[in-house]
């Protein structure tokens, strides 16, 4: 663990195993934070926040993200050993959302920032009894953020939290996933050991243990809550952190739509269709309902189906493999246990829906789906309402736009989405009609550290990357000053 600037075991010894989910064996293990761990992490970032110059200082939170930055691009390479083996990603995804685009914009955009950003503005007028009034309106730090991480993209996510936290003067306390914790403990001692961060300014804390991480919302030194995960989770914190009323940002989970209209290239919508698949379907902005028009369903269906039963499924170390393992044999089972659920609520099952059986021994004891494919008329089914996290895509038909538009906004959700049509006048104003917090048109891709990213409904709370998501780790302060007349 890093807390308060010391790399350190658990104060009572403990430790937790970190299994590789390609194969099932035992990688290594990691320092389990108890309680007495967490609340000694806390009080660090507290001090640290409130009794040193970070928060204020903005040439040395701009010289300590740069070396941040430079310490990362020298173990590139370690890090995406670690995220293959822990987090069983397919190494294509290396190049770009997992490792190598956050590595080279989730830091620089915010410490970017530190110089462009409007810190304070002024307000002139009002006043009483014909003095001049001016307001200065300042943005300052929140305080003390606790990022808590999730499995799938770790470091990406992870980075997208310390850069604009960091940038913005806060102090942090990182609780990554306890499936992946070694690139966190790995960015831990790089930040020890290469960069001048002061002691406390950044904690990471791994633990198995859900009561241990509940302390970050409970907890009053804590400022902030910075979530990205599930949406049963964000609710439970979210519910946690109202005792102290805790400022809460929650980037949740998913049940995107790509919508195809009827003049678009079936030959995009398939790629587009197999991107479900990428990483075992465990992506949260995934496009995993794809709502095509009822005039040429089966006909999608077909093809759909054989591209899937081509995607190759593996071992996530080959640079062929895009469905590699979903995280655990408890994600394994969640997503087994829906599909069967689907069959008996009546979607029809068109491949896939089981574990993969055909893999070589070494990888016998990894936690492999089928990629699967379901049709279903009734949009309202689960298998079409809920986040499955896994690598199953539902095919829904539709009537024309209109109907389109009411399929794709008949979710609970609302975090990302696509639309595909040969004109791009057509496919913008669909996309502008669905309630979502991003959408790509015709292959355009909304992800990068300047564009914020976040959800409507129940995918979350505010956003993240760009300035808006900068601005969620400032509060804003008005003062008034009387100016005398002049006499």
């Amino acid at each position: 663990m890093l807390v308060d600037g010391e790399l350190s075991p658990a104060a009572d010894g403990a430790a937790f195993d970190n299994f590789s989910p390609a194969t099932g064996a035992l990688l290594g293990t990691t320092a389990a934070a108890g309680a007495a761990d967490m609340l000694r992490a806390i009080a660090a970032a507290r001090r640290a926040f409130d009794e040193t110059g970070w928060s204020t200082d903005r040439a040395l939170r701009r010289r300590c993200l740069g070396q941040l930055q430079r310490g990362l691009e020298a173990e590139r390479q370690e890090f995406a050993t670690e995220l293959v083996a822990e987090a069983g990603c397919p190494a294509m995804t290396l190049s770009t959302a997992q490792l190598d685009w956050p590595l080279a914009e989730a830091l620089r955009y915010p410490a970017g920032l530190i110089d462009d950003f409007a810190w304070e503005r002024t307000l002139d007028g009002g006043g009483l009894f014909g003095d001049r009034n001016v307001r200065t309106v300042v943005q300052e730090p929140v305080g003390v953020v606790a990022a808590i991480t999730p499995s799938n993209f770790p470091v990406e996510v992870i980075l997208n939290k310390l850069g604009p936290a960091l940038a913005a003067g806060n102090t942090v306390v990182l609780k990554p996933d306890p499936n992946t914790p070694w690139n966190a403990t790995r960015i831990g001692r790089i930040i020890a050991e290469k960069t001048d961060i002061p002691a406390g300014v950044v904690d990471i804390v791994p633990t198995p243990s859900n009561q241990v991480a509940a302390l970050l919302a409970t907890d009053p030194r804590v400022d902030m809550v910075s979530f990205t995960g599930s949406t049963s989770v964000g609710r439970t914190l979210m519910r946690l952190g109202a005792d102290t009323m805790k400022r809460t940002f929650l980037e949740l989970g998913g049940k995107s739509a790509l919508v195809v209209l009827d003049d678009a290239d079936p030959a995009v919508a398939l790629r587009s269709a197999v991107g479900a698949c990428v990483h075992a379907g465990q992506a949260c902005a995934a496009t995993t309902r794809m709502l095509v028009p009822r005039s040429g369903f089966e006909e999608m269906v077909a093809a759909v189906a054989a591209a899937f039963a081509a995607v190759p499924v593996g071992d996530p170390a080959r640079p062929d493999t895009v469905v590699g393992p979903v995280i655990s044999a408890a994600q394994r089972n969640r997503v087994l246990d829906a599909c069967t659920r689907a069959t008996v609520d009546g979607a029809r099952l068109i491949i896939g829906g089981g574990p993969v059986d055909s893999l070589p021994p070494e990888l016998a004891g990894g936690h492999y789906v089928e990629p699967t494919v379901f049709t279903c008329d009734n949009p309202g089914l689960p298998i079409a309402q809920e986040e499955i996290f896994g690598p199953v895509l539902v095919m829904i038909p539709f009537a024309d736009d209109e109907d389109a538009i009411r399929v794709a906004n008949n979710s609970a959700y609302g975090l990302a989405g696509a639309v595909l049509s040969g004109s791009t006048e057509r496919a913008m104003a669909v996309a502008r009609r669905i309630r979502t917090g991003a959408l790509g048109v015709n292959g355009g891709m909304f992800y990068g550290a300047d564009a914020p990213f976040g959800g409507y409904k129940n995918s979350g709370v505010g956003r993240q990357c760009g300035l808006e998501g900068f601005q969620q780790y400032l509060e804003t302060k008005t003062i008034g000053r009387r100016v005398p007349r002049q006499r």
